[in-house]
């Protein structure tokens, strides 16, 4: 099929929803728009925080059951440590894909040296199939030179597309999600630039505008809004285009779960029975917290 066919056929924007800073955490700094009060949920995503980390800030110890925790660096760094052993740094395009599945606790600290920006990302929550509610807890991590990209015009041309799971012009992601999801990282060098980008019939899909601004279906959208994307019709991805030169987005695409959601903070089950199960686990140190009365993170605290 032609790209010209395809661009045809591109969905429309639906609803947009302004991300506008909120604190969170210890003194972080974030733009929320799913998980806020214009847009509680997007099935099968829970949550999307654009965070700004500044010094006596970050994510202390806390826990997760039932989702996928994604974070996605845009610059700085930040180091993580968890109660299962892991423990790293991810930098500026590194990548963080963590099933926290039956239960886990860890902390998010920034990192900060002469001359370092303050860090800055994307962490994206997604709901788990109710199957997968209790995997093992599990890390997917890349730094930014494995994850591939995509050059629609080659790689001399004005639009490139980081594949950070999913597929793309022909580039597949090595991420696997417990579940299906698409998340792409589009860079568009010049005004006028133009992207058609597929998406599974009948998935639920956003953007979310970092820089510049795009133009859909002939209208503008700036900066730091997120976009709701329609998913009835024929269509068969989204076409987007540079209103200006720099203009950078994350186009996001998961496939609905149609199951109950109850969530309580970093507890996200089917019911209020799992939720109740899960607050008696975490205080009693079982099915996952084991280490929840004993363990506490070296780096939280920093």
């Amino acid at each position: 099929m032609s790209q010209v066919t395809l661009s045809q056929n591109s969905r429309k924007v639906t609803k947009k929803i302004e991300a506008v800073e909120t604190p969170e955490g210890a003194g972080a700094t974030v733009r929320r728009s799913i998980g806020s009060g214009g847009l509680n949920r997007l099935d099968p995503f829970l949550m999307l925080d654009h965070f700004n980390l500044t010094p006596g800030s970050g994510f202390p110890d806390h826990p997760h059951r039932g989702q996928a925790t994604v974070t996605y660096m845009l610059e700085g760094s930040v180091q993580h440590e968890d109660s299962v052993g892991h423990r790293g740094t991810i930098g500026p395009g590194d990548l963080q894909w963590m099933i926290a599945g039956r239960g886990i606790i860890h902390a998010e600290m920034p990192v900060f040296g002469p001359g370092q920006p303050n860090p800055k990302g994307l962490q994206l929550w997604i709901d788990l199939p109710r199957q997968h509610k209790m995997a093992q807890p599990s890390y997917q991590e890349l730094t930014h030179d494995k994850i591939p990209s995509a050059f629609p015009e080659g790689r001399d041309g004005p639009s490139e597309i980081v594949v950070i799971s999913g597929k793309s012009y022909g580039v597949e992601s090595p991420v696997r999600h417990l579940g299906g999801c698409w998340y792409l990282d589009v860079k568009l060098k010049r005004k006028d630039a133009n992207v058609f980008q597929e998406i599974p019939k009948g998935w639920t899909a956003f953007i979310y505008t970092l820089s510049g601004s795009i133009q859909i279906e002939g209208k503008k959208f700036e900066k730091y809004y997120t976009l709701l994307l329609s998913s009835d019709g024929d269509s068969t991805g989204v076409s987007v285009t540079a209103a200006e030169d720099n203009t950078r987005f994350v186009l996001i695409a998961g496939e609905p779960l149609r199951q109950p959601v109850v969530q309580m903070g970093p507890f996200v089950m089917n019911s209020r029975e799992g939720i109740q199960q899960t607050i008696m686990d975490y205080q009693l140190g079982r099915n996952g917290f084991e280490k929840s009365r004993s363990w506490k993170s070296q780096i939280g605290g920093l």
